[in-house]
């Protein structure tokens, strides 16, 4: 019998349908529930690529005894994290708060007025390694309610009133300066990992946002650490076991300092930061190792996440059946050296077994290898590994393949939009550049209603019930903004102008702060507010970046003021935690820069989009505007006298011929219609 999850969007909800316990979405009638029937609230919030909460479902919501006791004495709420992030981090924060960490499963009790008052992760079927078992936690939480229902509520209202007194106040309007940017430079050098690229200990992140200040910080005042830092990082990674050797794309992060095990499960936001992140790489050093780790992300998101409907999902799981009926982690991707010889022969076998560093001991678990591609001596011949990988990749996609996270993201997809567009464009892929384009056609025919207003997410065409949050409206006008410089298509940048207007009124207050939910938001015991980036860039720190470019697109004040207030909170954090305001730092350099506007005029009527338009001069300046390192640079292209861009108005062919303008902190250099020039002026 299936229980109220049955109608959810999230494929996470409705892996618990089926539960015996009586789940219930969040929604007002299940805390007026608990309330009729004086009951406490267990809340359990995961997502579906979470390994943890696979096992806690399997050990404990699927039992049927723990299912009954559960049914009788609570209400129970599920809510999937990805779905509703600002319920997600008002409990979270809450559980940090009370016990030092976090995670997933996330696992907290709740007055029926949604106040928590006990918290915890993942626990076990049965006592194990001092932790109490789940049974004998809801039996001792049911025993408070019961026998000391004073003391409880004396807790929940400490903790709400707690949770009320850290609201975030960083006073300083001013956005950081060259100090600053230089402090957070030398902060990001002592964490750096100087022998295995990347920053801190086990378990390692991929660092996607800071390599975009290094490769942005760099470009504005030639620093070659940063840039060292940044490639040697993306390097690592790229030849570690994080990074798919047969099918492109990274995995969540890597469990040891040297980028060998991943945490198998493959998330979209991951790889629409790091195909950008290796697009700009290749931009600024031309490297071919760069240049491939692009293209594989992106074909891997374009094969394995793009949805029927022309979105992207969410996530693979790490998990998968090992060909023996059990879900096992990493089972879909590791390999033995009898697997290879199965699949090669014993030549070829040897060979593979060299090249991805496939050892008899093995690098995981039960003598089996993650592929690496181990720095070595010697030439291998090219034709006969690509042949090797062919082969590997075609007998791996007979392999039970991991399930997938269907629901599409509304902010994650912005990020993939301004990935592909920009990776398309750079590497003459318009079939990327049509994918992305895609993916925005949706966004707008699904997310966006008639004030413009977005759906978090959607899942088999149908948009989901939850708003969209602040990193929604800035990650989306961040992907549309990249369209538009690329494709040459006005509209995308009117639909950006259209989201970011809603940050304005609705999620930035008097003194410049930014919110997380908008000031007509469901009421959580606490309005979430989160500046710092983590796995993606905050809402506070992306609608800093894209209220920046809107500006110098459309010399905008409000939006650049607004810009420039949003980062007053790096200049507080940049300095003190630079690897976790990243894409903060990003923005800022984008301001320190100007950023710069260009405008490439070429003659006559509009092409198509994405097919470059116009004529072969128009079509070089175009590229070459696109291929410029300064950093947070816009570009508007289109036909003289076009109404498409701001940027474009009394905007003259130069002599006939196509030109480019580029200006800067509201001075313009001369139009000039030769790509050198234009290449100089936007890489010094």
């Amino acid at each position: 019998m299936s229980n109220r999850l049955a109608q959810a969007t999230s494929p996470y909800l409705l892996q618990h349908a089926d539960n015996p316990v009586d789940w219930w979405p969040w929604e007002p009638q299940a805390f007026e529930e608990a309330r009729r029937r004086d009951v406490p609230v267990l809340l359990s919030v995961g997502y579906s690529a979470c390994h943890w909460c696979h096992v806690m479902a399997h050990e404990s919501f699927e039992d049927e005894a723990t299912a009954a006791y559960l049914n009788e004495h609570f209400v129970s709420v599920k809510v999937d994290r990805e779905e509703r992030p600002d319920v997600d981090a008002v409990y979270m924060e809450a559980v940090q708060a009370a016990t030092g960490q976090g995670g997933w499963p996330m696992t907290v009790f709740l007055t029926p007025d949604a106040e928590p008052f006990y918290f915890g992760t993942y626990y076990p079927p049965e006592p194990r390694h001092g932790m109490p078992s789940f049974r004998q936690v809801l039996q001792g939480v049911h025993q408070a309610w019961a026998e000391r229902r004073d003391e409880v509520t004396e807790v929940s209202a400490n903790i709400v009133r707690e949770l009320a007194g850290r609201e975030i106040s960083y006073g300083d309007k001013e956005a950081p300066g060259e100090a600053e940017l230089g402090q957070a430079l030398l902060g990001l050098t002592r964490e750096y990992d100087a022998r295995r690229g990347g920053f801190g200990g086990a378990p390692k992140f991929p660092p996607s946002m800071v390599v975009e200040f290094l490769l942005r910080h760099h470009a504005r005042t030639g620093a070659q650490g940063a840039l060292e830092m940044a490639r040697d990082t993306c390097e690592r990674m790229a030849r570690g076991g994080i990074y798919d050797q047969l099918g492109g794309g990274f995995a969540r992060y890597s469990v040891d300092r040297d980028w060998v095990v991943p945490h198998f499960e493959k998330m979209l936001y991951d790889n629409a930061l790091l195909c950008r992140v290796y697009a700009h790489l290749w931009r600024s050093t031309g490297s071919d190792l760069a240049r491939r780790v692009a293209l594989e992300t992106a074909d891997f998101m374009v094969r394995e996440l793009r949805t029927a409907e022309g979105g992207f999902a969410s996530a693979l799981d790490a998990d998968s059946d090992d060909g023996t009926g059990r879900h096992v982690e990493g089972a879909y991707y590791v390999w033995t050296p009898a697997r290879l010889a199965e699949v090669l022969g014993e030549d070829d076998a040897a060979l593979a077994a060299q090249y991805f560093g496939v050892t008899v001991e093995g690098t995981f678990e039960h003598g089996a290898s993650v592929l690496q591609l181990p720095q070595q001596e010697g030439v291998f011949d090219a034709g006969r590994i690509a042949s090797v990988r062919e082969r590997l990749l075609a007998a791996r996609q007979e392999r039970p393949a991991p399930g997938r996270d269907d629901k599409v993201v509304a902010a994650w997809n912005g990020l993939a939009i301004a990935a592909l567009a920009e990776t398309g464009a750079y590497f003459d892929r318009p079939d990327l550049v049509d994918a992305a384009v895609g993916a925005a056609d949706l966004l707008v025919r699904l997310h966006l209603d008639e004030q413009a207003r977005l759906s978090r997410t959607s899942k088999d065409g149908r948009a989901g019930a939850h708003a969209g949050v602040l990193e929604d409206y800035a990650d989306v006008a961040e992907g549309f903004l990249a369209l538009a410089s690329v494709t040459g298509e006005g509209v995308w940048l009117d639909f950006a102008g259209l989201l970011l207007d809603h940050v304005l009124t609705r999620f930035v207050d008097e003194n410049g702060s930014l919110y997380d939910t908008a000031s007509d938001a469901e009421r959580l015991i606490r309005r979430p507010q989160d500046p710092t980036d983590n796995a993606t860039p905050s809402g506070w720190t992306a609608a800093a970046g894209a209220l920046l470019s809107y500006a110098a697109h459309t010399g905008s004040e409000p939006h650049r003021t607004a810009a420039e207030h949003a980062l007053g909170v790096v200049k507080a954090l940049g300095p003190r935690v630079p690897r976790f305001i990243g894409w903060g730092l990003a923005a800022a350099e984008a301001l320190l820069d100007g950023p710069r506007e260009v405008a490439v005029v070429r003659a006559g009527a509009a092409a198509g989009p994405g097919s470059g338009a116009g004529d072969d001069a128009a079509r070089s300046l175009h590229r070459t505007a696109l291929l410029g390192t300064a950093p947070g640079a816009v570009v508007a292209f289109g036909a003289e006298g076009s109404d498409e861009f701001p940027l474009l108005a009394d905007r003259p062919l130069v002599g006939g011929a196509p030109a480019a303008y580029v200006c800067r902190n509201f001075t313009c250099d001369a139009p000039t219609t030769d790509p050198e020039r234009l290449r100089a002026a936007l890489n010094s």
